[in-house]
């Protein structure tokens, strides 16, 4: 199955550290035999979803205190092809306070567009991502 890994970092305190457990996230899916293309939502903003039958989105902070994400989050899913009915992940990079309230904007964000999440998760380092990616039930 294909298989996109969208990532935002927001204001880049921390590009390195989201960059890194996207990688591992999409590695740990690769692992099960899935095609998977690693996205950055910030960069890469004309790229269309359609195409995948899975979607993990992960996001970080914009400040220390949690609770808010880039509001190009919002904008990407809103511009990024079909995406409602798609079965997806979210996830937050730790980092600052109010990491569940982070995950909740994060999947709000999501449902939005009418993304069927299957499930959420904070993640805290490449290791776990990995080990996360080699779990989900893609199929």
């Amino acid at each position: 199955m294909r298989v996109a890994v969208v990532f935002f970092e927001g204001k880049g305190q921390n590009r390195n550290k989201t960059l890194n457990i996207a990688k591992s996230l999409a590695d740990g899916i690769g692992e099960n035999g899935h095609q998977v293309d690693l996205i950055d939502g910030d960069r890469d903003v004309n790229t269309k979803l359609t195409i995948y039958h899975y979607i993990a989105v992960g996001a970080s902070a914009i400040n220390g205190f949690g609770g808010k994400i880039s509001e190009n989050v919002a904008k990407f899913l809103s511009n990024c092809g079909v995406v409602s009915g798609k079965r997806s992940f979210a996830y937050v990079v730790k980092g600052g306070m109010r990491l569940t309230k982070t995950l909740g904007v994060l999947m709000n964000a999501m449902e939005h567009e009418g993304m069927f999440l299957k499930y959420s998760e904070i993640l805290t380092s490449p290791e776990e991502a990995k080990a996360i990616g080699r779990r989900l039930h893609i199929e």
